[in-house]
């Protein structure tokens, strides 16, 4: 047998451990899963063998009635028994375990030993194992179903391969599928995945040139760089689309603002958008995405354009808005687009895109073709009803150009969505039957499109530089000695008396007053910030509030003026490594829990990406008279303080907040915080 998967997913042949004579029984309905196909099938049953009826005492036995290798052992009896199942599939010659029981470590301490034995068995013998506490896989094409579930061995074969962590989604979303006329290539429920992982299925999918998309349903990450290296190697050639669950997690991290806001939930969903994913919200989203993808994506394009063709105003509309609301590009069309438009489409209509038709009528088929033909434009999104009476909408379709890809929100009586599906073929445009669903294409289309052309720039990947050279002590002062060599910091003076002080605020006038501890994260947060100190008198208060919070050292510095602020935080995730936090700074940040994140270290063309993902961005484009940021510089800095973070294995954490952009458009680091492994104490 080759190596990798292919035990587990295309097995020579299988045996059930747990099968019985009693057909209501897990095993018999997974045994009779499995052999409803060409797979030769044995059972175990180890209380009751019957050799008769294909029953054997041991896996062993099983293997040995076979008439070719046992490649795949199915697991269907309780968990304190499975570790014995390994042990003998091993034994027995199999290469993959499929384990269905629950009773793990989900369950407490208990079950914990008992997932601890199951995984010494693992690392002892080299198999490799599916679950436990999953319903299993199947692979249409190949008519093999290791699955309980009725009705997943009629699922239709295709090429959308789905990976989910619930054998439930992994189900619901296949049937979901079916429904919209795509068939499953491969459908794997990975349940705890304490052996095989997403990135595992992913990089056995990576040459499988049957496969044409794929779906992600994430609870939870084993590996994070190793899933972000599989997606980013597979979109390319296929689209990704994956749903992250867990929203709510807020996460362990607490040692900053940074740590704070940077769930699993929020950093997995940037890991796999960075990757190449289209990421969605919900199930519904990814099987809209899924929908167009899997049949037809765009070219790769930094901003792809969408001609939009409507019969209807009012859906068009509809379409427009939540196009445009996602940020997806309704070009312009070309003088000379328009020119044959105004001579297809009667005056009164509207012609500039989205280009509505005003009825349905014999040139709406010629319409659709010179919108696509347009050079701004790489997909058109059509919205018609199904009228026969004004169109034949069947015909139109199926005219279209090959090569122009196409989707079609539509709706009509009872049926007749259907039959213009079978009519169009799975050659022809995808058919969404709602105004949602038809945006929810589109999306997909603009989000995959730009993805890959990010992933195309040459320069995405991040640079090679030294690790820092860190301080004994990391207070804010020699955090910003550490940042100066990336950013402005202010001009300051580290005070350990109240005479040099006085002589730090008649060097520059308006100052800020801080403590210095490394212990005292949000200095503000304790009264340890004193800003707009401008006199003798002022400069003393501030000096005796910092004598009552037992400052070892003080930091005087000259004071910025007003500007945006933003935070800037790096810290290691224990799942993707280090990760780049970027929000509005100040108390902003908690106050709208709205930050956009990467991986770092970050290439010119993902911290590009970073900044324009940054909610609230416009503040720092000149709004309202404010200051414009310079070109670049904000993106540089992520580049290279991205790359020297992620090349410090001993630092945790580091966050400027706030970072301020000043009246001339330049960026200051006004507060900093380093945490690292060597010196990490428990922040106030």
């Amino acid at each position: 047998m080759s190596g990798g998967l292919d035990a587990l997913f295309r097995p020579r042949a299988a045996a059930v451990v747990g099968a019985s004579s009693d057909p209501g029984k897990l095993g018999s309905v997974m045994a009779a899963a499995l052999g409803a196909g060409e797979l030769p099938v044995v059972g175990v049953n180890a209380r009751r063998p019957a050799p008769e009826i294909g029953l054997y005492g041991s896996v062993v036995d099983a293997a040995t009635a076979l008439d070719g290798p046992l490649d795949l052992v199915v697991s269907c009896v309780p968990a304190a028994a499975t570790a014995q199942v390994v042990e003998d599939a091993a034994a027995a010659g199999a290469g993959a375990v499929l384990v269905c029981a629950g009773g793990f470590a989900e369950i407490g301490p208990e079950g914990g030993e008992v997932q601890r034995t199951l995984v010494r068995v693992l690392d002892r013998t080299g198999i490799r194992l599916l679950g436990p506490n999953t319903s299993g896989f199947f692979a249409p094409g190949r008519r093999l179903t290791a699955s309980f579930v009725p009705g997943a061995r009629d699922l239709p074969a295709g090429g959308v391969a789905l990976v989910a962590t619930s054998g439930g989604v992994n189900h619901a979303l296949a049937f979901g599928l079916a429904q919209r006329g795509l068939g499953i290539h491969l459908g794997v429920g990975l349940g705890a995945a304490i052996d095989v992982t997403q990135a595992d299925v992913l990089e056995h999918l990576a040459d499988d040139d049957e496969v044409t998309a794929v779906a992600l349903h994430v609870e939870a990450v084993q590996d994070g760089r190793r899933l972000v290296d599989r997606v980013r190697d597979l979109v390319p050639r296929v689209p990704v689309v994956a749903v992250v669950l867990g929203r709510a997690d807020v996460g362990d991290f607490a040692r900053s603002h940074t740590g704070a806001l940077a769930t699993s939930w929020r950093t997995t969903r940037a890991a796999l958008m960075q990757a190449g994913a289209v990421v969605v919200d919900d199930d519904r989203a990814l099987l809209d995405a899924l929908a167009v993808l899997a049949r037809r994506r765009l070219p790769a394009r930094a901003r792809p354009g969408i001609g939009v063709v409507t019969a209807q105003a009012g859906p068009g509309l509809l379409l427009a808005d939540g196009a445009r609301s996602a940020g997806v590009a309704l070009p312009e069309l070309a003088p000379s687009t328009l020119a044959t438009l105004g001579e297809l489409l009667p005056p009164l209509t509207y012609q500039r895109n989205p280009v509505d038709t005003g009825r349905p009528g014999p040139s709406f088929g010629r319409v659709i073709d010179a919108v696509g033909a347009d050079d701004a434009v790489d997909g058109v999104a059509v919205y018609a009803l199904i009228e026969p009476g004004a169109l034949d909408l069947a015909a139109v379709l199926r005219e279209v150009p090959g090569g122009l890809p196409v989707v079609v929100g539509t709706t009509g009586p009872g049926g007749s969505v259907e039959e213009l599906r079978r009519s169009c073929g799975d050659a022809g445009p995808v058919i969404a039957e709602t105004s949602a669903e038809l945006v929810a294409a589109v999306r997909a289309w603009d989000a995959d499109s730009r993805a890959r052309a990010r992933l195309a720039d040459g320069t995405q990947q991040g640079t090679t530089v030294a690790p820092l050279d860190l301080p004994d002590v990391p207070d804010e002062h020699e955090a910003k000695t550490l940042l100066s060599a990336f950013v402005t910091v202010p001009e300051g003076q580290v005070c350990e008396d109240r005479e040099q002080a006085h002589r730090a605020l008649a060097r520059f006038g308006r100052v800020v007053v801080k403590l210095l501890d490394p212990e005292v994260v949000h200095k503000t947060d304790v009264g340890g910030v004193v800003v707009g100190v401008t006199t003798p008198e002022e400069l003393d208060t501030a000096w005796d509030r910092m004598v009552t919070l037992h400052a070892p050292r003080v930091l005087v510095e000259r004071q910025a003026p007003d500007g945006p602020e933003l935070l800037l935080g790096l810290r290691r995730d224990p799942v993707f490594g280090p990760v780049v936090v970027l929000g509005l700074g100040g108390t902003a940040v908690e106050a709208l829990d709205q930050v956009a994140l990467g991986l770092a270290p970050l290439g010119a063309a993902d911290a590009a990406a970073l900044v324009s993902a940054l909610p609230g961005r416009s503040l720092l484009e000149g709004w309202r008279g404010g200051p414009r940021r310079r070109d670049g510089d904000l993106e540089s800095l992520l580049v290279d303080l991205s790359a020297a973070f992620a090349a410090t294995e001993d630092v945790e954490e580091l966050e400027i907040n706030p970072l301020r952009l000043l009246p001339d458009g330049s960026l200051v680091a006004l507060d900093a915080v380093l945490v690292t492994r060597s010196t990490a104490v428990q922040p106030r």
